[in-house]
């Protein structure tokens, strides 16, 4: 038997999540996880904190236990366990390039994040380059463009004045490369950006645009072709693919012109004493031993959403989003933070201020006291919250909001536990106190225990 029908034979164990068979909802990792409070009692956990990180789906587990038996050093190698790491990760850049339906000729680069994939395409711009982005972007987005003119243009009132300030921009704008920056659906406020529309506003000029589709991709289906976008960045950490991974997804030419993001092993043709021939696309990129394990959970990750009925997903995201809006809206001194109008199209996430409450502190409590994980702070979008923190009906509020974010694994049930609590903490206060050490607000004392890296209780 040849060493490919060897090969061939592996992966057809190894990425079985890759292959499009339908499969009821996706099952996630640690569903059914049972924490302490302070109280001493012990509750399900109700996690609102997916647009963080989401958990692992139970595909990408499975994934990961299956190659790791022929783990080993991908391209190059001989042996057979890396021969068939190596087609498993080649067989990961085909699964997500489809899942978001990058266009023939597009290329998809392994990179660590979102923030890296954005970073990646800074480096790769053309200089000068012309960036527009608006100030309501995270920062993996908003940041990376030292070196280019940017453009950064105020939150606009609608989706439809968020169009035409692009296109003033882009008018405005000196000859040469520009890029159009912005996000998906917001990490903020969960509200879908007009991207089709802001792709065809960046083309009539001339411009290219690039979607951080780090919040978008596990709320909804993807499609690069069909909203005509240039790049597309992602996380697996916000895919239920928690290992580390993402993924730059787009035009090839300037990524090919450009010199490698990272210098060192794989990235290279050919080194001599005083010159240094370059890979082709995809190694150019991806210097140094890639992230094998991360990037085949990824691909498992995309394969078991593209087997679900993401429609059906999206219905019950929809009524558990408005099932938590509703309750919240009855909580006395309870502000949402939102750019648009309430019936705005949204994602599961929904930002929240309390009156009398530091966000922080209200954080602490609902995990403390109520077994609920939510977020608090300016989630790495600081001049956007403090935008929303300033307008009107939320001025005065609390100095830090919190971020309630819905997954796969959010119940009716754990959405009436966090409109409970947060009414109760409301309404009455904490029951426990609370201190500020090292910029953390925490229990005092905090009698919860906790399990090492080694799953024992300390």
């Amino acid at each position: 038997m040849s060493v490919a029908t060897c090969v061939d034979q592996v992966l057809d164990e190894l990425p079985r999540q890759f292959a499009p068979v339908p499969t009821p909802h996706p099952e996630l990792v640690g569903a059914g996880l049972s924490v302490p409070l302070v109280s001493g009692q012990t509750v399900l956990y109700a996690n609102f904190d997916y647009a963080a990180s989401a958990p692992a789906l139970t595909a990408a587990r499975d994934a990961v236990a299956d190659l790791l038996p022929w783990y080993a050093s991908v391209h190059r190698g001989a042996g057979l366990a890396s021969q068939t790491s190596t087609a498993a990760y080649e067989a990961a850049r085909e699964a997500v390039a489809r899942f978001v339906g990058a266009r023939r000729g597009m290329a998809t680069i392994f990179t660590r994040n979102t923030t890296d994939a954005m970073n990646l395409l800074a480096h790769a711009l053309p200089r000068p380059s012309t960036v527009i982005v608006f100030e309501t972007e995270h920062h993996a987005t908003l940041l990376p463009w030292r070196g280019h003119r940017v453009v950064r243009l105020p939150a606009p009132a609608s989706p439809e004045a968020a169009c035409a300030d692009v296109a003033r921009a882009l008018a405005e704008s000196p000859v040469g490369p520009r890029l159009v920056a912005v996000t998906g659906a917001s990490n903020v406020t969960g509200e879908v950006w007009p991207v089709a529309e802001l792709a065809r506003v960046a083309h009539a000029a001339g411009g290219r645009i690039v979607v951080d589709a780090a919040q978008l991709a596990p709320h909804r289906p993807v499609d690069i072709a069909a909203l005509d976008v240039d790049y597309l960045a992602l996380s697996g950490h916000k895919l239920y693919a928690p290992f580390g991974v993402g993924a730059l997804i787009g035009r090839s030419d300037w990524l090919r012109a450009a010199p490698p993001y990272l210098i060192g092993g794989g990235a290279t043709r050919a080194v001599h004493d005083r010159s240094v021939s370059w890979a082709e696309l995809p190694d150019r990129h991806e210097a140094g031993t890639p992230n094998v394990v991360g990037a085949v959970a990824l691909a498992a990750a995309c394969g078991a959403l593209r087997r679900a009925d993401r429609a059906a997903l999206a219905d019950r995201e929809q009524a558990l989003l408005a099932r938590l809006r509703k309750g919240l809206a009855n909580v006395p001194g309870l502000c949402e933070l939102r750019l648009w109008g309430p019936d705005a199209p949204r994602v599961g996430i929904t930002s929240f201020a309390l009156a009398g409450w530091d966000g922080r502190r209200l954080a602490t409590a609902l995990s403390a006291e109520h077994g609920i994980g939510v977020r608090a702070g300016a989630f790495c979008a600081h001049p956007f919250v403090r935008r929303l923190l300033g307008s009107a009906g939320c001025d005065g509020t609390a100095p830090v909001p919190v971020r309630a974010s819905i997954g796969l694994g959010t119940t009716e049930r754990d959405v009436d536990r966090l409109v409970s609590a947060v009414d109760r903490l409301a309404r009455r206060g904490a029951d426990w106190s609370y201190v500020e050490r090292a910029g953390e607000i925490v229990p005092d004392p905090d009698p919860r225990p906790r399990k090492d890296i080694a799953g024992n209780w300390f």
